[in-house]
């Protein structure tokens, strides 16, 4: 017999007992629709974790400079200068696994407003990809300075909310001026509150200004001795450097002669470059491993460094906060995986039971039709047939509901998010059940002997 007319020989049968047709279903329906909803509210769980989390550092990559050593002696992480904006820049542009990317320098001292003072845990400089990396874009107040006030060095900042109530208490800051060691900056935005980190640190407790204006107005450092020029502070700030030297007449006489090319090859002077202290970076989901190869690989062809060498910058990850999300994802997924085995199981078994009976009552039909020319195959194939629409017409409807429930939680703030790999996986695993399950009436019934079946009562 051909495939199609089995298949309609099957779905007759199905018509003729339309009401245990649609219980039958009932486990498979309920089985898919409740894998469904629950592996859409489970994504959509693991999701939330995933960005409080990472809201908290998980997927953040830190880069300092390497250490500098003199006579045996090192003097720590952090003391060669080693990193600039332009490896910033690059690592944010060519390392795919990078979501975002930004320079920190960093100061410390006394923030003046009013008659009101305050030391801050951190005096930061960076750029707007900071709050990108840190996943801190929601400003409670205001807004974040742009990649011109870094560019121009602007005496603009962003305040964190322990900031705001020390010095402002009920009132708003922006626009108001605090001082910053003399130097007086313009509170541009107030970013929202983001409590303590995983040690215990107030990370509420920060200003966020343009790196620029950190490195060459309040800390007055030039890194390497290059950089931007800042003109002098006309407000009355000390952002210049105070010199007396206009105060005393200059000897314009050279005193040696210049030297020449040849002196000059054999005595190179240092490259002086800006410097930062370092570079923060965000990963993509997953890509933590792959984005820390990228970053390395980055640096050291940027930084000239031979193979065989070390490298002369150090880069760490918040394995910690990693491996929490590891477990936590792998404890869900699991936890999931198991009441879906449960569900499809008992629908499995329902298809299989209502097959069996199905084969008791048909079976003086099996002996006619085997009687006057059915193979044992094409009885086999009818009933595999059979369980198979029932399994996949279940899938089907259980996928419409799962769907359905998903939505309306989603409507009451249950965080869930739509999953194409669930319908694939509801739409083959329904399939499946609907052949293990009808494997075993269906064989019983290709078995029966044509002339026990005719005398079957």
């Amino acid at each position: 017999m051909k495939v199609h007319t089995t298949l309609k020989i099957a779905l007759r049968a199905l018509r003729r007992n339309i009401m245990r047709a649609i219980l039958t279903m009932l486990g498979i329906i309920i089985g898919v629709a409740a894998v469904i909803a629950m592996m859409e509210i489970g994504q959509g769980t693991s999701a939330s974790i995933q960005r409080t989390i990472a809201n908290m550092g998980a997927n953040t990559l830190m880069v300092f400079p390497g250490q500098a050593a003199s006579g045996g002696i090192s003097f720590g992480m952090g003391s060669n200068l080693t990193l600039t904006p332009d490896d910033c820049d690059a690592i944010a542009k060519e390392c795919p696994a990078v979501l975002a990317a930004a320079p920190l320098t960093r100061s410390n001292g006394q923030v003046v407003y009013g008659n009101k003072n305050w030391v801050p845990n951190q005096i930061t400089g960076t750029t707007p990809a900071f709050l990108d990396v840190r996943d801190w874009n929601d400003m409670a107040e205001g807004e974040m300075f742009t990649d011109r006030d870094v560019r121009n060095g602007s005496k603009v900042c962003v305040l964190g909310q322990t900031i705001v109530t020390q010095l402002f208490d009920d009132v708003s800051p922006v626009g108001k001026e605090i001082r910053i060691k003399a130097v007086s900056f313009k509170v541009v935005g107030v970013l929202r509150k983001k409590g303590a980190n995983m040690t215990g640190q107030d990370q509420d407790d920060v200003i966020l200004a343009p790196w620029t204006t950190i490195k060459y107005r309040v800390s007055n450092s030039g890194g390497g001795g290059g950089g931007v020029a800042i003109a002098p502070d006309s407000s009355g700030g000390s952002s210049g450097i105070n010199s007396l030297n206009s105060l005393y007449p200059q000897n314009t006489s050279t005193l040696y002669p210049a030297p020449n090319a040849t002196q000059q090859a054999d005595t190179p002077l240092p490259v002086r470059f800006t410097n930062i202290n370092q570079i923060i970076a965000s990963a993509r989901n997953g890509e933590m491993q792959l984005a820390m190869r990228q970053i390395t690989q980055l640096l050291r062809q940027r930084h000239r460094i031979a193979p065989g060498e070390d490298d002369d910058f150090n880069l760490r990850d918040m394995t910690e906060f990693n491996q929490t999300l590891i477990q936590i994802n792998d404890r869900m997924t699991q936890l999931l995986l198991f009441v879906a085995s449960i569900s499809l199981v008992v629908g499995g078994v329902g298809i299989m039971n209502i097959m069996l009976v199905s084969v008791t009552e048909r079976t003086r039909e099996i002996g006619l039709r085997m009687a006057v020319g059915a193979r044992g195959m094409d009885i086999l194939q009818q009933f595999l047939i059979e369980a198979l629409v029932l399994c996949l017409t279940g899938g089907l409807i259980g996928i419409s509901i799962g769907r359905g429930i998903s939505i309306f939680l989603r409507q009451y703030g249950i965080p869930t998010e739509t999953s194409i790999t669930a319908i694939v996986i509801s739409v083959v695993v329904a399939a499946s059940v609907g052949v293990i399950f009808g494997f075993y009436p269906a064989w019983k019934a290709s078995r029966l002997d044509p002339i026990e079946a005719l005398r079957y009562e």
